[in-house]
């Protein structure tokens, strides 16, 4: 075992606290890395405080890691030492499943590994997060990194970004189709840049007229403000698509009016139950309301890819770990433009 160092949180009430524990040394398919920028993701607030009543603690969270890589196993074909590298949300799955089998490990039937609030698989030794100086992953569940990107703004890629490519590529998002964007926040900025990139005609949809100078400079080429019901009136039986962001239980039938005939709605940011969907709205007009869940490996490796071609990073701010209790707080507040990224050479 190696020794490590990090930030955890020992119960629902505490906040975070520097935290010593032991990885395992990096076997024979193994990657080990040296751990340069972590993002910080809502989910990291959520697990930390019990919201979905499955935490395990100590937690040290974290799941948008970058940095390089100091040891390979002796089986490790795609890496060596000094590449960039990076791990999301999984570090394992059964690999044998319908869904492993499709390159979706991110639905494994058996349940995937978890990157932290998990258990290692075949053991009860808790994996714990990118709040931290190193981590070790198998080889399946790290991705490249493209060396042009900038490297901080690369690491919530491996959450928020992927989370709104995944959709997008399933329903093929591209040239002459407008898509819809609601909620412009940590996914919501991501979903208009690669919406943008693959040619699609843009709209932010959000409550807040304010955001709107924003949008448009992330790429979106219209703004509809869904509390204006001229502008939702303008705008209805038109969309191929709508990328749903918001974070919270809401009514969607409202935004399901915006839908042409077969146009899809995909749920990404909410967990938590929502208000009930009238059945009509979906049968008249051939509507689908689906959700999808981050990415599996391969598809993370294409988004990098995506982004590495098209120059596309995160928009972020740094913090210190030492300051990353503080970071939560405004994160609960909205007070990020659109990401938190712990520079992790300041945990010293």
């Amino acid at each position: 075992m190696a020794h490590a160092h990090g930030y955890a949180v020992k119960d629902a009430q505490s906040p975070l606290v520097p935290f010593q524990f032991e990885r395992r040394e990096p076997g024979p398919h193994d990657v080990c890395i040296d751990i340069l920028y972590c993002g910080i993701c809502h989910s990291d607030l959520h697990q930390a405080r019990d919201d979905w009543s499955n935490s395990l603690y100590p937690m040290v969270p974290g799941h948008e890691i970058v940095g390089r890589v100091t040891a390979v196993g002796a089986h490790v074909k795609k890496y060596k030492v000094g590449d960039l590298a990076g791990v999301g949300c999984m570090v394992g799955s059964c690999r044998h499943c319908s869904a492993c089998a499709a390159d979706l490990e991110q639905y494994c039937e058996e349940g995937a590994t978890w990157t932290y609030n998990g258990t290692e698989r075949n053991s009860d030794q808790l994996t714990f997060g990118g709040y931290s100086d190193h981590i070790v992953v198998e080889e399946h569940f790290v991705v490249k990194v493209p060396e042009n990107l900038d490297l901080k703004a690369v690491a919530p890629l491996l959450c928020a970004g992927i989370t709104t490519y995944s959709p997008l590529r399933y329903v093929k998002a591209g040239p002459g189709q407008k898509i819809g964007v609601i909620g412009l926040g940590g996914l919501g900025h991501m979903g208009v840049k690669f919406a943008k990139a693959m040619g699609a005609h843009v709209v932010m949809i959000t409550t807040s007229p304010d955001k709107g100078k924003d949008a448009k400079r992330l790429g979106a080429d219209e703004i509809l403000v869904s509390r204006d019901p001229t502008d939702m009136h303008k705008h209805a039986n038109s969309f191929d698509f709508l990328l749903n962001t918001i974070p919270v239980g809401h009514d969607v039938n409202p935004y399901l009016g915006l839908l042409k005939l077969d146009g899809k709605m995909g749920m990404v940011g909410v967990l938590t139950p929502i208000d009930p969907v009238i059945g009509g709205n979906l049968i008249f007009g051939r509507k689908s309301l689906f959700g999808s869940g981050i990415g599996g490996m391969a598809e993370t490796q294409e988004m990098l890819d995506f982004c590495g071609q098209h120059n596309i990073v995160a928009d972020v701010e740094m913090v210190s770990i030492k300051d990353v209790n503080q970071a939560w707080h405004r994160m609960e507040k909205n007070d990020v433009r659109y990401r938190f990224v712990i520079d992790m050479a300041t945990l010293g």
